[in-house]
């Protein structure tokens, strides 16, 4: 069990790459789909909590934006009872993109902006770079991916607003959009807005992150 972490999607072919970042480390991802019915970690030390469909805003007290998308309950009650397991139980924690989103809304007062031009960009090849992010001296992400700045992807729309409780902002980006989160109490709780997954072969900045969360097991 000792290097077995919980990956959490919707449809298959989207859990590849996250699948094959995790494998590169060492680590045994266990597929977690909402129609499993699963809502606890037994049997995994680790949870990530991958891209994918917007949050349901009711779950962080707003209305619906109609450029929010249609929300996935299934998938956001598997994950809020995932996560609510793996901090209970101090598993580490690696949560990217929607996953940094639910992360931030699970704590009391974390809600997310439902729309921001700019930052949802296609390329043919998913690791291209788009923008670059600056880390919080000090914190966590800096450790691992230097003070910056570092070229990272953007696949996303919505953005983190207000910060929920016990948590530190540790990444910007060049135009002040949150894109990393940690939890300093935790053993390993880390959130980030871009896709490392896609250049974790490009960067060797990108690999040592999924290094650390392998090294908290």
């Amino acid at each position: 069990m000792g290097r077995r972490v919980a990956l959490t999607f919707r449809f298959p072919k989207k859990a590849e790459p996250y699948a094959d970042a995790l494998r590169a480390v060492a680590l045994e991802p266990v597929s977690f789909q909402p129609e499993s019915g699963v809502s606890s970690l037994d049997g995994v030390a680790g949870l990530l909590l991958s891209g994918g469909t917007d949050i349901d805003p009711a779950r962080y007290g707003a209305a619906t934006d109609p450029r929010t998308q249609t929300p996935d309950q299934e998938r956001d009650e598997m994950e809020w009872r995932l996560l609510d397991h793996a901090v209970a139980a101090n598993m580490p924690v690696l949560a990217i993109c929607r996953g940094m989103q639910l992360f931030n809304v699970f704590h009391p007062g974390g809600t997310l902006l439902q729309h921001l031009d700019g930052h949802a960009v296609t390329s043919q090849d998913a690791s291209d770079p788009v923008h670059s992010v600056v880390q919080e001296p000090g914190s966590r992400l800096a450790s691992i991916l230097g003070p910056g700045p570092l070229p990272v992807n953007s696949r996303h729309h919505q953005v983190v607003e207000q910060v929920g409780r016990g948590l530190l902002v540790t990444s910007r980006s060049d135009d002040a959009v949150v894109e990393g989160l940690e939890r300093p109490d935790l053993r390993f709780a880390v959130a980030v807005q871009w896709h490392p997954e896609d250049q974790v072969a490009r960067f060797a900045a990108q690999r040592r992150l999924f290094e650390s969360f392998a090294a908290a097991f």
